[in-house]
C-alpha cells in the first residue's frame, strides 16, 4: 500500500532523469563541448541509420516534439542539415561534418555511458534499463489511467 510522504512513480522517474541528465551535462564540460544532453538520441539514432523525424522517434521513443525542438538546436549548432524528400511533407537529416566529427569523438563516450550504466545497475542489484523497457512496453499495452481505472475498482469492491 501507498505511505503518505512517499514519492510517487513520477516524481521518482523525474528525479532520476534529471540526475542522470545533470551529470551529462557535467561530463560533457569536462570534456570541454559545447553540447546538450538531449541532443545524444538524436545523433545516436541518425548514427545507426535514422533519417527523418518519424525515423528518429522511433528509434527513441521520445516525443515528436521533443524531437522537432532537439533537431531545430542541431541545426542552429550546425551539427545537421535537412533536405527536402521528394513529397515535400519530410525532410532528411543528415550529420554535417562538424556533426560527424563531434559524433565520432562521441562514440567512446557513449561506450563508457553505458559501461556506467551497468555500474549503477551493479550497484543498485536490479537491470534498470531492462525493467524500464519492459515498464514502457506493458505501459504501451495498458495505459496507466486504465491501470488507475482497474485498481480503483478493486478497492471499491
Amino acid at each position: 500500500m501507498h505511505s503518505k510522504g512517499k514519492p510517487g512513480l513520477g516524481e521518482l522517474l523525474r528525479y532520476v532523469g534529471e540526475l542522470v541528465e545533470q551529470g551529462a551535462e557535467a561530463h560533457y564540460r569536462t570534456m570541454n563541448l559545447n553540447y546538450r544532453a538531449r541532443y545524444t538520441p538524436v545523433l545516436r539514432a541518425l548514427h545507426a541509420g535514422a533519417q527523418t523525424v518519424t525515423d528518429i522517434t522511433a528509434h527513441t521513443h521520445l516525443t515528436q516534439g521533443a524531437i522537432s525542438q532537439s533537431v531545430a538546436l542541431l541545426e542552429g549548432d550546425g551539427l545537421i542539415a535537412r533536405h527536402a524528400l521528394k513529397d515535400g511533407r519530410k525532410s532528411r537529416i543528415q550529420l554535417t561534418e562538424l556533426g560527424q566529427t563531434l559524433v565520432a569523438e562521441l562514440e567512446s563516450h557513449w561506450v563508457a555511458t553505458f559501461a556506467a550504466i551497468a555500474s549503477l545497475e551493479e550497484e543498485i542489484g536490479h537491470p534498470l534499463l531492462l525493467s524500464l523497457e519492459r515498464a514502457a512496453r506493458a505501459l504501451e499495452n495498458q495505459g496507466f489511467s486504465d491501470r488507475i481505472t482497474v485498481a480503483k475498482n478493486k478497492l471499491t469492491a
